[in-house]
């Protein structure tokens, strides 16, 4: 009997998901569920790779790049289970936390869980997060503005919306959707998870829709490895990992779909709140990088091409002015 569905979205990365695989069938969870690869049109040999050394894995071939969202909401829509988990491929379980998250959750008050997520040297990595009013905390991420306002929120004790380490269970606002677990009930009354966005702050945009119906948390005493952008570095040639810098092709893709979670989660005024203060900060990180240069600054022809970078991505991302502030349907793939 099938007990619970594992989703894992493949795009280009075979070996992740055979190695994420290994972790799950090695311990005693594989009886009781089913595993769901999603490809994104990879293009190689990823079913036959995956397949020859997992045979019982049941494979969906999207047949285009359909991102996360899309990507997720087909393996949700032919599982089996009545609880879902959405798994990155760059993950590796730990002395079973998926079948014992499953055990805990299944009678638990949650609809949505995580648990706490560790780098591969076994540091924590932000697995819940708390959500600020607008997104008010993704300013931080703005170049030099951002360290600024840090500083000053640090300075008047403002709440961190975070959860960068926990051993106990802490209720959330939303889940880092590397490992995210869900009750299908809760699904059939929030929706599916939004097939507008391409790759990131869809699961951010998920859980405000799922907190409606009940409560999230992260089991913090439950840990499982997340090899963090594992997946898109190594298929869109990224070297940054997480989501902080914003000049290259990836931190284009993070600043456009933060735009569209705005929009969607706290409204118009809100995604133009945003928009206004990424268009403010290109002149004055402008100025800031120009008297590095006038100083000789070392740093300074790094810090310039991520300013280049980081203006075009800004610029680039007014050509979805109308269809984001409109709400209306369109997909939003720029990688």
């Amino acid at each position: 009997m099938i007990r619970y569905s594992i989703i894992i979205v493949n795009y280009k990365t075979p070996q992740l998901v055979i190695d994420c695989i290994d972790t799950i069938v090695g311990a005693a969870s594989a009886a009781q569920t089913e595993i769901i690869v999603v490809d994104n049109d990879s293009a190689d040999n990823s079913m036959q790779l995956v397949l020859d050394k997992h045979p019982f894995v049941r494979w969906l071939d999207m047949g285009y790049n359909s991102g996360f969202a899309r990507a997720n909401n087909a393996g949700i829509r032919i599982s089996r289970g009545d609880i879902i988990l959405l798994l990155n491929s760059d993950t590796l379980n730990e002395n079973d936390a998926i079948l014992r998250c499953f055990t805990r959750f299944e009678k638990d008050r949650f609809i949505a869980c995580g648990v706490q997520l560790l780098n591969a040297d076994r540091t924590p990595q932000i697995s819940g997060n708390y959500v600020l009013k607008g997104g008010l905390n993704y300013l931080m991420a703005l170049p030099y503005i951002g360290r600024l306002l840090r500083k000053i929120a640090l300075t008047y004790g403002v709440k961190k919306t975070n959860i960068p380490n926990t051993h106990t269970t802490v209720e959330v606002d939303w889940i880092n959707g590397a490992f995210l677990m869900v009750k299908k009930s809760a699904i059939v009354q929030a929706g599916y998870l939004d097939e507008d966005f391409f790759l990131y702050s869809e699961e951010a945009e998920w859980c405000s829709r799922l907190k409606k119906i009940g409560k999230l948390c992260i089991y913090g005493d439950l840990n499982i490895l997340h090899l963090e952008g594992g997946t898109s570095n190594d298929a869109y040639n990224s070297k940054s990992k997480g989501y902080q810098n914003l000049s290259d092709k990836k931190g284009y893709q993070i600043l456009l779909s933060n735009f569209v979670r705005f929009r969607k989660e706290f409204g118009v005024f809100w995604y133009l709140f945003h928009l206004t203060a990424n268009l403010i900060t290109i002149p004055i990180y402008f100025l800031i990088i120009f008297l590095k240069l006038l100083t000789l600054r070392a740093d300074a022809k790094n810090e310039w091409n991520a300013w280049k970078g980081y203006s075009a991505n800004v610029l680039k991302s007014l050509k979805f002015f109308f269809p984001i502030i409109t709400n209306r349907p369109c997909f939003y793939k720029v990688l």
